[in-house]
């Protein structure tokens, strides 16, 4: 799985290179997102404009991701294509996520610190 890092003040950005996040790929998404929780990053953004396919198992990946954020985290999800929001919004997981259509307005939207 590709994901690129970059830094945008305070937030890790985390850009997906996957054309799909399915089952085959899930496991590996969601420890990578992990892995920075674990290093201390807490203000996460999640750019899935190059993802046009996700199904339940990367949905529970970010959702495992927002729940070991706990309070004190935030996750902004930004470039999200239509059929990804579709799928978002079919589970009103649109209404659990904080969704901004780039990676500016993702960074706007986190609580500074």
């Amino acid at each position: 799985m590709r994901i690129e890092k970059t830094e945008s003040g305070k937030a890790l950005v985390l850009t997906i290179f996957e054309k799909t996040l399915d089952a085959s790929v899930a496991q590996d998404f969601k420890n990578a997102l992990l892995e920075d929780i674990q290093s201390g990053r807490n203000r996460l953004v999640l750019d899935l404009s190059h993802v046009t396919f996700m199904d339940s198992s990367a949905l529970g990946a970010m959702v495992s991701v927002l729940k070991a954020l706990g309070r004190d985290g935030e996750l902004v999800i930004c470039g999200v294509r239509p059929p990804v929001l579709s799928v978002l919004a079919l589970t009103r997981l649109d209404r659990v996520f904080k969704i901004a259509p780039d990676q500016e307005e993702a960074c706007y939207l986190l609580t500074p610190t």
